[in-house]
C-alpha cells in the first residue's frame, strides 16, 4: 500500500525502536497500564565516568523516557539497571575505539546509517506533531470507507477461465445440471478453485467493477448466464447468499484509523521532499 519511501521510513523507525529496546532488561515489558500511575520524583543522578569519560545525564533520561512510553515506571531500580547497561556499553565501545574499529569502512557505514535513522525518526515525530490527525478527519474517513463498502455483503463463487468460449461451455454444463463446485476445479484462480470457487463474504467494492455489477444483479442461488469479462479473464459467477453489511463501530477502529492516516501523512510528506530534491 505504501510507497518505497514510506516503507523505508517504517523500517528505519522500527530499527531505532529496536536499538533502544536492545538495551532494556526483561522487566521493560511491564503492562501498559502502569504508565498511568502518578509521576514520581526522579532519583538524583550521580555522575559516572568510565576511564575518565563521563556518561551524560541526558543519555540516561532519554532511555527512561523511551521506556516510560512502553509502560515501565521511572524508579530508582530501573535507573540503576539502565545506568549499569550504559556503563557496560561505554566500556565495550571504548575498547572498540582503542582497536580502531570506528575507522573501518563497515563500521563507518553503520554509524552513518544509525545517524540517518535517528534523524528520520525525529523528523517524522516533528512533522506529525505539527500535523496531527484530527478526530473530525478520522470520522470523515471512516464514513467515506463505510459508504464505499455499501450496505450489503455477498457470498459468491466464481470460475475464471482465459477464453469466453470456455466460460460459455461451463454455463452450458451448469444448465445441464453440472455442479458449480465440480466445474470450479478448472478455474485458473488458485485461491478458490479447490474450494468450489468460494470467495467467502465480501462487499461489492472488493471486486473490480464488471464483476461487482454482475454480482449485484444476481438473485440468490443463481449464476451468470453470460460470461463476465474483467482484466483477469472470463468469469462465471454464482451468488450463494446476501446479508446486511457488518461494519465495525467507529470506536473499535479509531486507533487503527489514526495509525493508517498518520502513515498516509508521512507518505505524503516524504513524497513532497523527494519531489523537491535534486536526484541525479
Amino acid at each position: 500500500m505504501f510507497s518505497h519511501s514510506a516503507r523505508l521510513l517504517a523500517a528505519l523507525s522500527l530499527c531505532v525502536s529496536t536499538s533502544l529496546w536492545a538495551q532494556a532488561p526483561a522487566q521493560a515489558q511491564a503492562p501498559a497500564q502502569k504508565a498511568q500511575t502518578p509521576a514520581q520524583k526522579a532519583p538524583a543522578f550521580k555522575p559516572v565516568t568510565v576511564n575518565g569519560k563521563a556518561i551524560p545525564k541526558s543519555r540516561l533520561e532519554f532511555i527512561v523516557k523511551q521506556r516510560a512510553t512502553q509502560g515501565q515506571p521511572d524508579s530508582e531500580e530501573t535507573r540503576k539497571a539502565i545506568l549499569d547497561n550504559l556503563i557496560t556499553q561505554e566500556v565495550v565501545a571504548q575498547e572498540a575505539d582503542r582497536k580502531g574499529l570506528a575507522k573501518t569502512a563497515d563500521v563507518r557505514a553503520q554509524l552513518e546509517l544509525m545517524r540517518q535513522q535517528v534523524l528520520v525518526q525525529a523528523l517524522i515525530q516533528d512533522h506529525l506533531k505539527a500535523h496531527p490527525v484530527k478526530d473530525e478527519e478520522m470520522l470523515a474517513e471512516y464514513n467515506k470507507v463505510k459508504a464505499s463498502r455499501g450496505d450489503k455483503e455477498y457470498k459468491a463463487r466464481h470460475i475464471l477461465v482465459d477464453k469466453e468460449a470456455e466460460a460459455n461451455e461451463i454455463i452450458a454444463q451448469l444448465k445441464k445440471g453440472g455442479k458449480f463446485e465440480d466445474l470450479a476445479k478448472q478455474s485458473k484462480d488458485p485461491g478458490s478453485k479447490d474450494k468450489g470457487g468460494d470467495l467467502d463474504w465480501n462487499p461489492p467494492g472488493t471486486y473490480v467493477k464488471p464483476f461487482a455489477d454482475a454480482l449485484a444483479k444476481l438473485e440468490k442461488g443463481k449464476y451468470t448466464e453470460t460470461p463476465v469479462q474483467t482484466q483477469f479473464g472470463w468469469h462465471v459467477i454464482q451468488l450463494d447468499d446476501v446479508r446486511p453489511m457488518q461494519f465495525p463501530p467507529y470506536d473499535t477502529v479509531k486507533q487503527q484509523l489514526s495509525t493508517r492516516m498518520q502513515e498516509q501523512e508521512v507518505q505524503k510528506f516524504v513524497g513532497e521532499l523527494r519531489a523537491k530534491a535534486k536526484i541525479e
